[in-house]
Formats: C-alpha cells, structure tokens, sequence
C-alpha cells in the first residue's frame, strides 16, 4: 500500500509543476474587413447530409463553452474562455448579440454569432465548424447562411475579423462571398495555460 500513496503523491506534484507553466503568447496578423451589400451567391444545401441552423436565445452556459471550444481550439480562440460565468452571461444574452447553432446529422457542426454594433453595422464576432462538420463540403454554405441571416436586418455593413492563426483559406472565403479588407494591425494571443484548462473543465 506504500507504493500507490507515494506515486499519487508525486503525481499531484508533477500536476503542481506543470499547472503554474505559462504557454508563450503568439503574434499575430489582423485582418478586418466589410462587406455593404449582401452576398450574390447561391449554393444549395449539401445533399445526403440532414442539416438545421437554429437560433439559440439564452443559450446556456455550458453548452456555449463547448462550442466555443470544439470550434476555436484549433484556431486558439480563448477570449470568451476567460470570462466568469457572469461576465460570458452578461455578453452573451446580451439583446445586441445573436447565436445561431449548426447540426449536421443530428449533433452540433457549429455555430455562428453575431453582435450588433449599432443601427448600421452589424459584427459577424464568430464563424466556424466543429470537426465531425468538416470535410462534408458544407462551409461555404454555411457561412452563406450566416450572411444571409444578418443580412435580413437590414444592416449598412457587416465588419468581420480574421487573423493568420485562422483556418488558412478564412481571408479568401470572406473576399469570396463578397468582404473587402480594410485594415491591418498587429495582436497578441495568450494561449489557455493548464491551470485555466483545469478550472475550465471544473465548469462544465
């Protein structure tokens, strides 16, 4: 019985040493960009494939994070995985903000969000597929409905933000369906350290 509680022991420690690690942050290129008119594509739906985009109003907590991670984790999203509970409640049922979920044989394939800056320009904020999405030829489409959508409101503009740890064809699709760059700048991205990986994982 001496060895079990004597490896725990050192275990717990390698998890110590290893939790006050700090990932170093990475540079990265912006990219914004607008579009004024909507989109004058057409693509139908994927065949053989069920899909549904639903609106999620009061979308819990939870269920937000794991979109957020399944789709971003590739592209380091972590932003909104740094909120509390109720800095994520307050920006998300925020009546500007909009999300819309995808589901792709019956499980979620990704989701959309979009924030609504004023009476002009509307903020496509997030884009993107969850990995059992990928590969079925449905992201166009998809960012086509999502485009589509804002566009029903009426807006003057939709702005968007891409960056060089995006998916490598992002900036192509957007000038695709009609975005033009605007401006360029320089960022920081500061990677999930194992310590805010562990707390997030205690929240479900």
């Amino acid at each position: 019985m001496g060895q079990p509680g004597g490896y725990a022991y050192r275990h717990r420690s390698r998890l110590s040493i290893i939790a006050v690690k700090t990932p170093s942050s990475i540079k990265v290129h912006i990219t914004r960009l607008e579009m004024t008119a909507p989109p004058k594509a057409s693509l139908p739906v994927p065949v053989n494939i069920q899909t549904a985009i639903m609106r999620a109003p009061g979308i819990p907590l939870p269920f937000y994070r794991y979109l957020y991670r399944q789709v971003g984790a590739r592209w380091h999203w972590v932003e909104r995985l740094r909120l509390s509970d109720e800095q994520l409640t307050a920006v998300l049922h925020d009546q500007r903000n909009d999300i819309s979920v995808l589901y792709v044989n019956g499980a979620p394939g990704g989701f959309f969000e979009y924030f609504r800056q004023d009476e002009e320009t509307i903020e496509l904020s997030h884009f993107g597929l969850i990995e059992n999405a990928l590969g079925l030829g449905i992201g166009k489409w998809f960012l086509l409905q999502s485009l589509y959508a804002i566009w029903t409101l009426n807006p003057q503009r939709i702005v968007t933000t891409t960056n060089n740890l995006d998916h490598p064809r992002a900036l192509q699709l957007y000038q695709m369906f009609g975005f033009s760059p605007i401006s360029t700048g320089e960022g920081i991205v500061r990677p999930l350290s194992d310590k805010e990986l562990l707390e997030l994982a205690k929240k479900g």
